[in-house]
Formats: C-alpha cells, sequence, structure tokens
C-alpha cells in the first residue's frame, strides 16, 4: 500500500527533480477524490536545517531527520550536484538499506540513482540513469546492470529514472502500480503531462510541433488528422493545399520540421496511444482506425516510434486485464 513517502535530501540537491516528486506526491488533491500522502522531506544530513541547492540562492527547509524513513512505505532520492563523485553519510545508506530489507520501495531520480549504488541497493539489478551518467554509473557499479537509454527502470523493490521528465514517469508508474491507472490518469491531467510512457521507450522521443508554426499548411493538416484512417499521396495534399507537390513538400518541411509521411505517422501512433488507453477496442479494429491496416502493421509502428508493443502498452495503462 502506498501512504508513506518520504524524500531525503543532501546539499546541492536539483530544486526541479525535488519538484516533480513532491508535485506527484506532496500536494493535497483531496478535492478530486484523490489520495493524500503522508509526504516528508528529509535531511540526510542535519535534521530540520535548511539545505542548498545548485541554484544560487535557493534553500530547502528539511524538518525531518533519517528517522523518518523508517516508516516510509517510498523512499526518494532526487538529483543533485556532484552526486556521482561525493560522499555519502553511512547512516543514510544504513537507512536506505533498512528501508528495502522491510518492504519499503526506492526511487532514485537520474542522478540519485549513484546514492542508492553507494548503498548496495543496485547490485544485480537493472537500472536506469540520465544518458550523461551511463558510462560512470556502470564503471563505479560494475555488478549493476545499466541500461543505457530507456526511461525507467522497475526491478522491484528499487525504481531508477533517467532525466527530469523521466522521474515523472517513474512517479506515476508507481502510483499506477500500487493504486491503479484512474488514479495515476487524474494527477497526469492535473500536471498536464502525459498520462503513461513506458519504461521502456527511449530518453529521445520525437515530439509533435506546435499547429501555430504551420502558417499555410495548417487546414491541410486539419484535413490530414480528421483523415488518419485514408491513405493520401503528397500530390493529393499539394492539390488540397493549392500547390505544386515540391513546393508543398518544401512547406511542409519548413513550418512542421518532418515531412508529410513522417507527420502522419507519427499522429497515427498518437491516436493508437488514445484508443488503447480510453477503448477496449480490438487491435484490427485500431489498426483500420488509424490507418495502419492491419494488426501486425500497427505492432510494427508501435515498436519502432515508442519501443513496447500495443498491447504491452495498454496492459500498463489499464491493467492486464483490458490487455
Amino acid at each position: 500500500m502506498l501512504n508513506n513517502v518520504a524524500v531525503v535530501l543532501l546539499d546541492g540537491v536539483h530544486p526541479f527533480e525535488l519538484g516533480v516528486v513532491c508535485e506527484v506526491f506532496g500536494l493535497d488533491r483531496s478535492d478530486e477524490g484523490l489520495p493524500v500522502y503522508d509526504f516528508a522531506v528529509v535531511s540526510a544530513e542535519t535534521p530540520g536545517a535548511s539545505l542548498s541547492t545548485h541554484v544560487p540562492g535557493f534553500t530547502v527547509a528539511t524538518p525531518y531527520g533519517l528517522d523518518r524513513l523508517e516508516e516510509a512505505d517510498l523512499v526518494v532520492v532526487p538529483a543533485g550536484s556532484t552526486y556521482a563523485v561525493r560522499e555519502y553519510p553511512p547512516e543514510m545508506l544504513d537507512a536506505l538499506r533498512r528501508a528495502v530489507d522491510r518492504g519499503a520501495r526506492v526511487l532514485s531520480v537520474c542522478s540519485g540513482v549513484f546514492v542508492l549504488g553507494a548503498a548496495g541497493l543496485l547490485d544485480g539489478r537493472r537500472c536506469a540513469v540520465h544518458w550523461q551518467h551511463v558510462d560512470t554509473l556502470a564503471r563505479q557499479y560494475p555488478r549493476a546492470r545499466v541500461e543505457p537509454d530507456v526511461l525507467y527502470v522497475d526491478d522491484d523493490p528499487v525504481v531508477t529514472s533517467a532525466g527530469t521528465a523521466a522521474g515523472i514517469d517513474a512517479c506515476l508508474h508507481i502510483v499506477r502500480k500500487e493504486q491503479g491507472p484512474e488514479i495515476a490518469n487524474a494527477i497526469a491531467r492535473r500536471m498536464v503531462v502525459p498520462p503513461h510512457r513506458d519504461g521502456g521507450q527511449a530518453q529521445y522521443i520525437e515530439r509533435p510541433l506546435p499547429r501555430s508554426q504551420c502558417d499555410t499548411v495548417g487546414e491541410v493538416l486539419a484535413w490530414m488528422e480528421r483523415h488518419l484512417d485514408e491513405e493520401v499521396t503528397v500530390e493529393q495534399l499539394a492539390a488540397r493545399a493549392l500547390m505544386s507537390p515540391r513546393t508543398f513538400a518544401r512547406r511542409f518541411q519548413q513550418e512542421t520540421g518532418t515531412t508529410p509521411y513522417r507527420w502522419l505517422l507519427r499522429q497515427r501512433v498518437l491516436l493508437a496511444q488514445e484508443l488503447l488507453e480510453a477503448t477496449d477496442e480490438t487491435m484490427d479494429f485500431i489498426a483500420d482506425r488509424t490507418g495502419f491496416g492491419t494488426a501486425a502493421a500497427l505492432r510494427h509502428q508501435f515498436v519502432r516510434s515508442l519501443g513496447t508493443t500495443p498491447n504491452a502498452y495498454r496492459r500498463t495503462f489499464r491493467g492486464s486485464e483490458a490487455a
């Protein structure tokens, strides 16, 4: 049961990564029927001290000491400056080991994974980290199984995540796993973030560009979105835009940053994600609705774009029964 959450800090903590954890677990959303977590900010050094961050003049009050970790269901270690090369308080490492031994889950965001490594919690486990730290982590902790380009790894009870946004993904993954997709999705909506990205996705994810950049092909883009299930050619799209195919292709590239084919493919994958998340439609139906034609083609493009299968995506997002 996920109820009690403690985030443990050292001097030099990165406030954004700390804020990610506070945003997911530290806010009272009971007005929307969502759970309220018993949330605490803990000092790994001096209880009650104000710790520095890597932003000049920005400090964080830490009202609790390490004893607060003894009752936590989830202990989170956010990123911090020089975490890859510093020494850690032995009592902090002992507290993390005790938390795991008694059945608590621990989560690191970005370079916070080095703290878990120092505590021996990565030995024999799969783990993730920001791509800049992959070689350093593997070299310092050779018994860890570092996965170099994924968003996050859940090697229960140790969850590790890559960069900042991946920390959000990992936090929501834990909520989804412990309390179900409805609660995770509601928190994601409040945060205005994607409700789910599978941990196995690559750290580099293409995103559609804002429509506001599209001055001359905007109407064609709107038509394409309404007709994702239809096969279209550049010649047909150019005719709609009252341009020659060559001019249309050039303008499209200038205003969207990609080709008509790639843009259409990305929108089809996005629509497939929505249908997998929100409906119980069959793979054949989704393939037809999104213009992929067959379930095999849908699976191929889904794996190619997101690094996971449609069934796995639906299972993680909505639970095994939906898949």
